[in-house]
């Protein structure tokens, strides 16, 4: 708004003072094409009357200004060297002497012609500057101009040309009102211009300005709309990207404390009925003491890795996790983690069928890929069913190491795909808790593949098995 008004006051200032120059100059040009006629007139008549006045030929004399007089339109004076009037187009003056300015000038200061501006009533002289600021009531006013009467290089007397200016003033009072008329036009043009533009240019502006407002008291659902210049529409846009990205982030956030905690209180909540159990029967059999003890332990262990592993997560999001790299060789890794999982596959009857078509030796984190290794396999392992098959290949791929974890199990549904890497994320809830799954294991596994500059998917199908495929630079930057 303040610079709305600040542009109108500007717009307004500039075109008044055109219109006062403008004025000015009409006036300048009126006043110099009156004063030039009449001078030219006058000089005229001036010579035309200087035998007459010289052999003082009255009559003649009064024939001439009578007739010169209507044909200027005003009243005409003849004044001897004495500056008495000889002759009076009006006949109230003659004989009186008649001391204004402008006969003074040629008389006394010798000058050939005068022109000045007066009041009728007061006879007041003004300066033609200011006739352009008279208010319009403020009187009337004549021109008074004077030529002298020269015979043989002598001042014999003044012709004075006394004539009303009502007719000029009026074309210079019309000029100023359609000046202003047209100063209000031009303001009320602007005003409108100025409004739609502030509203075009800053509408985009203001819906940003509430979109920010409503995110930062929590509201991360704050949209704006992509209108505007192509500046302020990509703005708009990586407004939108980031409100989304937030949202996304809080309820990923909100998700992740909900799950946790969830997660936590399960343990806790299991050992607190068993504990309870042991305090209030102390002649529990002893079998059974020894299975909740068991138990307790196991949720103990349980409890030990979902913080564990919500610790990995927190420093990796911190981005405090330093890679200890060395000399890595995939295909060794792979041969061992088979080597720890064939008892348990074994228990299943299953089978760990390896494919190394290369050692995809690398520079990089052993411990931290025998991770992401270990927990596809031991995934596999996990689910699937008895006399199931886990494949395990490896090869290498331009500059890349291409390692495929595939199963025969029963697969994951296409609606829990896309969130199979988030944290908590179980597709069969039950079977998970059973299995001792935290839910936090194949989001590790992503952030590690990461670390490595790689990347992770997955292609499963239902009834058919499931596939994760990592890919993973073989030169570490």
């Amino acid at each position: 708004m303040r610079i709305l008004l600040a542009f109108l006051l500007i717009v307004g200032l500039s075109f008044y003072v055109m219109a006062s120059s403008l004025s000015r100059m009409v006036g300048d040009f009126l006043f110099e094409e009156r004063i030039t006629n009449d001078r030219a007139q006058l000089e005229i008549l001036a010579e035309r009357l200087s035998p007459s006045l010289r052999g003082r030929d009255m009559d003649a004399l009064r024939h001439e200004m009578l007739l010169s007089g209507s044909e200027m339109g005003g009243r005409v004076l003849l004044l001897d060297e004495n500056g008495k009037v000889q002759l009076d187009t009006h006949g109230t003056l003659n004989g009186q002497l008649f001391p204004v300015s402008e006969v003074k000038s040629i008389l006394v200061l010798g000058n050939q012609v005068d022109y000045g501006i007066r009041d009728v009533q007061t006879g007041e002289k003004l300066d033609t500057d200011s006739m352009l600021f008279l208010s319009r009531n403020q009187g009337q006013w004549e021109s008074y101009c004077a030529a002298a009467v020269v015979h043989e290089s002598s001042i014999i007397g003044v012709l004075l040309l006394i004539s009303p200016v009502d007719a000029m003033m009026d074309r210079l009072y019309l000029l100023q009102d359609q000046m202003m008329v047209i100063f209000l036009l031009v303001a009320a043009a602007a005003l409108l211009c100025s409004g739609a533009f502030s509203h075009w240019f800053t509408a985009p502006i203001t819906g940003l300005r509430r979109g920010i407002q409503r995110m930062s008291k929590g509201d991360f659902s704050a949209r704006v709309s992509e209108k505007g210049s192509g500046e302020m529409r990509e703005l708009a846009r990586a407004f939108n990207s980031m409100s989304e990205k937030l949202e996304t982030l809080d309820q990923s956030r909100n998700s992740f404390v909900s799950n946790a905690s969830h997660e936590l209180k399960t343990p806790l909540a299991t050992m607190k009925i068993m504990i309870e159990s042991l305090i209030y029967q102390p002649d529990m059999d002893r079998d059974l003491r020894t299975e909740f003890m068991t138990d307790i332990n196991k949720e103990i262990d349980r409890l030990s890795t979902i913080v564990s592993d919500l610790l990995t997560l927190v420093q990796m999001d911190s981005q405090s996790v330093k890679l200890t790299r060395e000399n890595v060789s995939i295909a060794a890794l792979c041969k061992e983690t088979a080597h720890r999982l064939e008892p348990i596959a074994q228990q299943k009857n299953q089978r760990i069928l390896l494919t190394l078509g290369d050692p995809c030796d690398l520079y990089a984190d052993k411990s931290k890929l025998n991770q992401v290794i270990y927990n596809l396999m031991e995934n596999a392992v996990k689910y699937t069913q008895q006399g199931g098959q886990i494949k395990v290949t490896l090869v290498k791929e331009g500059r890349d190491a291409l390692l495929t974890v595939t199963d025969n199990g029963p697969g994951i549904a296409k609606e829990n795909l896309p969130h199979i890497f988030d944290r908590f994320y179980r597709v069969d809830k039950a079977r998970s808790r059973e299995s001792g799954g935290t839910g936090l294991g194949l989001s590790i596994v992503h952030q590690l593949v990461l670390l490595h500059g790689g990347a992770i998917r997955v292609e499963s199908e239902e009834g058919k098995g499931t596939s994760f495929i990592v890919e993973i630079p073989l030169h570490q930057g």
